[in-house]
């Protein structure tokens, strides 16, 4: 816990939360007094959590068992990166007939406008970078906690590759 907002101090209620570590040669002098303050070592990741009447300290470390096996929970997190992909891909374009004339336009995604406007309008679905976004998965449930080891186990696909930070949340 590097930091718990109030609304009398800040103009709203929130704690924010670390994760990992660091050296001090990569924390810059800002970042390094405000974790001495929290009493903290020089932490990697930080977040803040908007909640309505904080009763955590500063300096206090959260466990996996906040959690209980059964909660339903929900897990946001960075998608896969998938690359540069076409329309079909991306966005699952039908693309052109097949025969009848067709030579190389079976996976194109067609005309992107009109003569009037003479401009492509905004928003216009084309070929693109596609993946790594932020995704949340609702209704997933923990079937296991290890309060030892502050693993745990959460039945259902979780967004990124392996090794991804996951936020989870609890749905109650």
């Amino acid at each position: 816990m590097a930091q718990v907002k109030t609304q009398e101090k800040d103009g709203y209620e929130s704690v924010q939360i670390g994760f990992g570590e660091k050296k001090d040669k990569h924390t810059n002098k800002p970042q390094m007094n405000h974790f001495k303050k929290a009493n903290v070592k020089n932490l990697r990741y930080l977040k803040e959590f908007k909640i309505e009447k904080p009763e955590m300290v500063m300096g206090a470390e959260l466990k996996a068992d906040i959690f209980a096996v059964g909660d339903n929970v929900k897990v946001s997190g960075l998608s896969k990166g998938k690359g540069f992909q076409g329309v079909v891909k991306r966005h699952g374009f039908r693309g052109g007939p097949k025969s009848h004339g067709q030579k190389h336009s079976l996976r194109a995604p067609g005309s992107i406008g009109a003569t009037f406007p003479e401009r492509v309008p905004k928003g216009r679905r084309m070929a693109g970078r596609m993946g790594y976004e932020r995704v949340t998965q609702e209704g997933l449930k923990i079937v296991a906690i290890d309060a030892e080891n502050n693993i745990i186990a959460i039945k259902g696909a979780v967004p990124g590759r392996r090794g991804t930070l996951l936020e989870i949340i609890s749905e109650e």
